[in-house]
């Protein structure tokens, strides 16, 4: 069977935010051989960090998965931790497929590389973090390059360098 790389980006802005996202690589440890994962990021205006505002990671490892196949089982453990179908609501867990080796699809139901990850700096720093001269496969810039350009850069902070995503 065919390793792919994959990279999935994971947010979460309700109750325990960061015991939903231990949770979550807990959870995609089950599909997704995970070897790296990001620090915890909040995006934080005005120097504080409200209760509910998103934090943030970016996890990268392979799996034998097909995109789609991998999407569903990313929905499904969404799912199983109480996301609900809203959209740019509240929620305990969110998982967006960033990368799939570097191959780009377009599909109803998936959209890879993510549509939207180059203008996300909640995203990027993250994903710089841990891979920082991966090349998006349809914008030739660096993740490292598209971060510099993105514009609320400075308002992505690290979370809490205690509270790591996975424990050592």
């Amino acid at each position: 069977m065919k390793l792919h790389t994959v990279y999935i980006g994971l947010g979460s802005n309700l109750g325990d935010r960061v015991a939903y996202l231990r949770e979550a690589v807990q959870r995609l440890g089950a599909i997704v051989s995970i070897a790296r994962a990001s620090q915890l990021y909040v995006a934080a205006p005005l120097g504080y960090v409200r209760d509910d505002a998103f934090i943030n990671a970016v996890v990268s490892g392979t799996t034998t998965l097909k995109a789609l196949d991998l999407l569903q089982m990313m929905q499904a453990i969404e799912s199983a931790m109480g996301r609900r179908p809203v959209q740019y609501g509240p929620r305990p867990i969110d998982l967006d497929l960033l990368f799939y080796d570097a191959v780009q699809i377009e599909t109803r139901k998936l959209t890879i590389p993510h549509p939207r990850l180059h203008q996300r700096a909640f995203v990027l720093k993250p994903l710089a973090e841990i891979a920082p001269k991966l090349m998006h496969p349809v914008l030739y810039y660096t993740v490292s390059q598209l971060l510099q350009d993105v514009e609320d850069a400075d308002q992505v902070q690290i979370y809490d360098t205690e509270k790591a995503l996975t424990r050592a």
